[in-house]
């Protein structure tokens, strides 16, 4: 669990590392942004499971595009919000075992002296919801 956490944390590091000659040392804001730095190396940059490192991986990595699909056509945004922040939520268990990590003491790490991490994870969730497929 621990190798492959930090599998995950390498590739996702140096991804944003060779993606952009000029790295910004705040983090970004921008959902879209936030989603590929953070997400796309499990979930894939449209979302859908097919990430680099998804094939490495024990669970199946989820089609964040059909959230809405499962859940009768409604985005669900408590059970986004509590996978990003805790893993898990009480009654949906992510991906069947804490196999994601969880992104919400990242987000709100403190750029001075501001605590964007709610923004950060508002964003994120409305990017989401924003890739839903019909």
């Amino acid at each position: 669990m621990l190798v492959l956490v930090l599998l995950v944390s390498v590739i996702v590091l140096a991804s944003a590392q060779f993606g952009s000659q000029r790295q910004s040392l705040i983090r970004p804001v921008d959902g879209a942004r936030i989603f590929g730095n953070n997400c796309a190396a499990c979930h894939g940059l449209d979302g859908r499971g097919n990430g680099p490192v998804s094939k490495a991986l024990k669970q199946e990595v989820p089609d964040l595009t059909r959230l809405s699909l499962r859940n009768h056509s409604t985005f669900p945004i408590i059970h986004v919000q509590t996978t990003i922040m805790f893993g898990a939520d009480n009654l949906l268990p992510a991906h069947g075992s804490k196999e994601m990590p969880i992104w919400g003491p990242i987000f709100h790490e403190i750029e001075f002296d501001q605590d964007l991490g709610n923004v950060r994870l508002e964003n994120v969730i409305k990017y989401l919801e924003s890739i839903q497929r019909k």
